[in-house]
């Protein structure tokens, strides 16, 4: 059975496109059907057009209240019928309406090791803060903020030569290997949001199963 996915992104969509490549190997069971974003420009809307999968912008600005512009992309989500929806670098937080109608069926992926610097500006604050790791996580989306069931994470040893551009460069090769995993698990019906963990093979996700840097390559 294939899962039916739509992406909702932002910006370059680098995690879109590594989703796409993990649709198009012989063995995934990935779909992904469309990808929306909040900016016209986003580039992560050429790369939808060039998989030959539906692009759709609809810019925030183009609507006269916040309320009629979740309208239209609920009206939108609903057209699809997604399995699961998969955001990508999608700056805007989801009203607890849609949460509720997908739940259990939405992922985001946070550019940390959850529940340590929820919200932006990530590399920096790991940075400032003296960290020794950081990372990313994948997780269930519900109505908190970066506070859904976390299902796995990878982490990178900060080093001293490391600033926020290489963090986040090493932390975003992690992502496009682990986020089509966990995609994956959910395809092969191995994942599930329960009431306080996620599970996988039917078993409470306790702690986020974690991956080393070099084990994901």
């Amino acid at each position: 059975m294939s899962l039916r996915t739509v992406v909702l992104l932002s910006g370059t969509g680098t995690n879109l496109q590594a989703i796409l490549d993990q649709a198009a190997s012989e063995e995934s069971r990935l779909d992904p059907v469309a990808a929306l974003s909040d900016r016209a420009g986003a580039q992560g809307l050429e790369r939808a057009r060039r998989a030959g999968i539906a692009a759709i912008a609809l810019p925030r600005d183009g609507f006269p209240d916040a309320r009629s512009w979740w309208g239209e992309i609920a009206a939108r989500l609903r057209a699809l019928a997604p399995d699961a929806l998969v955001l990508a670098g999608f700056m805007r937080i989801l009203p607890a309406e849609l949460c509720e109608e997908y739940k259990g069926r939405v992922l985001n992926i946070h550019p940390s090791l959850l529940p340590k610097h929820p919200g932006l500006d990530t590399y920096r604050r790991v940075l400032e803060a003296g960290d020794r790791w950081h990372g990313t996580t994948v997780h269930f989306v519900t109505h908190k903020l970066d506070a859904g069931p976390p299902i796995a994470q990878a982490r990178i040893r900060v080093g001293r030569e490391d600033d926020a551009d290489s963090l986040r460069a090493r932390v975003q090769a992690c992502e496009h290997v682990l986020y089509p995993r966990v995609l994956e698990w959910m395809s092969q019906g191995r994942l599930a949001m329960g009431d306080r963990h996620a599970m996988l093979d039917g078993s409470d996700l306790l702690e986020p199963l974690m991956f080393e840097e070099g084990e994901l390559f």
